[in-house]
């Protein structure tokens, strides 16, 4: 039963509904005694999952209960935030009969969404230096993923995304929207905008800029940020990476501060990103020594919003040296299994309160209610690579007619991948090794 249910959960394409997209399939191919349900949210503005655990509480738990017995899980922990009274209202009701599904209230701490750090703060438990949570005998789970899973399991594939718009928008708000609806379309529901603007796709830590409003919305698609051109944020963004690199040569003092706020190092692991700083400073040649700490790094930017005080980018020095190391072959030489935390941990947490004054969003961290109306956008651009892994093969071409759920582009066998689906009943319009283009229905029958 559990091969069944894991090839229906390929079949309806779900992919990690935040971060790179992993095939959920595979992840669930596993066998583990703990599933933890990340509720956590972390990144300032964004109000998807706390809004869905209010909303779909009972639904979630019913999925979580088929999760629990697909790996063969004992027990399944929610993890979510105190702060979000509602969900916790709605879920403390949804598992009071189960027995073996409980819920972790967090407190209000970045990054609390980091699958290693919530995995601690529900178990104890610490994976292992540039491991995964299946190593520590767990599966970590995202909510809105973990719907799809129970929609999956029902027969019906991901067709949808939930997008929390925020920002310098009038009306603040979190769509269900068809996957391939375009940002332009997003924004121009939640409007009026600013007349110089720039958006951030994700969380105001880890997200990035927009530069095109006609990119469309993908399986992992969570927040657009609306902030006027000349915010902080966007310019910190959007610094060239000469720049960044001269920066970090000549400025950084060693202070060490990025290290002690760091939430991989806090765990034990050997990620001082002080150290990275030095050797790039140094110009040490070769991709040996400290430049290999790269490969812990969670990119959080913590190190760079919270910690550095000369304003200086660690987190994006590891990304720019992992590229590198791997490009010259080579490997991740940390695997060291940690038995403790650093003993102060818990005083080194970072209040998300302060966190978004220092990114100085305080006027933009107001509710975004989840809308009620139907979102019908003029076209779908589905990519085909949503998701880590071998990109779906179009089985449509352009011309044809086709029905939302139906798939468009399918896995390629024997690889890692999933099916996209249409979003929207329409014609093909375009179909290319990168995108299928749907018009909507209603657009060619009138």
């Amino acid at each position: 039963m559990s091969k069944e249910n894991i090839a229906l959960i390929q079949q309806a394409g779900v992919v990690g509904a935040g971060g790179a997209g992993f095939p959920t399939y595979k992840k669930l191919d596993a066998k583990v005694d703990v599933v933890v349900v990340n509720g956590a949210e972390c990144e300032p503005l964004l109000r998807v999952d706390q809004q869905l655990m209010d909303k779909e509480a009972g639904f979630l738990v019913e999925s979580l209960t088929r999760v629990l017995e697909i790996t063969g899980a004992a027990r399944g922990i929610i993890a979510l935030k105190e702060k979000y009274t509602a969900a916790v209202t709605a879920l403390k009701r949804a598992v009071k009969e189960t027995g073996i599904i409980h819920l972790k209230l967090l407190e209000d701490f970045y990054p609390a969404g980091d699958e290693q750090v919530l995995l601690y703060e529900a178990t104890g438990r610490i994976v292992p230096e540039g491991g995964l949570p299946l190593h520590a005998g767990a599966v970590v789970i995202n909510v809105e993923t973990l719907i799809n899973v129970g929609h999956a399991l029902q027969g019906k594939p991901v067709t949808e995304k939930y997008v929390t718009v925020a920002g310098a928008v009038q009306n603040p708000v979190t769509f269900r929207v068809p996957l391939g609806t375009s940002v332009r379309e997003l924004l121009d529901k939640a409007g009026p905008i600013p007349d110089k603007f720039k958006v951030v796709e994700g969380g105001p830590m880890m997200g990035s800029i927009v530069d095109n409003l006609d990119k469309p919305v993908t399986k992992t698609t969570k927040g657009l940020i609306v902030l006027p051109v000349n915010h902080s944020l966007p310019a910190r963004k959007e610094v060239q990476w000469s720049h960044t690199l001269k920066r970090a040569k000549s400025v950084c003092c060693q202070c060490n501060k990025c290290t002690q706020i760091c939430p991989r190092y806090l765990l034990g692991h050997r990620m001082e990103p002080h150290k990275v700083m030095r050797a790039v400073g140094q110009g040490v040649d070769g991709f040996t020594g400290d430049f290999t700490m790269a490969f812990l790094c969670c990119q959080c930017g913590a190190c760079e919003i919270y910690g550095c005080d000369m304003g200086l980018a660690p987190n994006r020095i590891n990304a720019e040296l992992k590229k590198k190391l791997q490009a010259g072959g080579v490997k991740n030489p940390y695997q060291n299994s940690p038995v403790q935390a650093v003993s102060d941990r818990e005083m080194r947490k970072i209040p998300v309160k302060r966190l978004v004054s220092r990114l100085q969003l305080d006027a933009y961290n107001v509710p975004a209610p989840l809308s009620a109306q139907p979102f019908v956008p003029t076209r779908a651009t589905l990519l085909l690579n949503q998701h880590v892994g071998t990109p779906a093969k179009p089985v449509v071409k352009k011309g044809d007619r086709v029905t939302c759920g139906q798939i468009i582009a399918d896995a390629p066998e024997g690889t890692l991948s999933v099916p996209v689906h249409a979003s929207i009943n329409g014609r093909v319009v375009s179909v290319s090794d990168r995108e299928i283009v749907i018009e909507n229905q209603r657009r060619w029958e009138n």
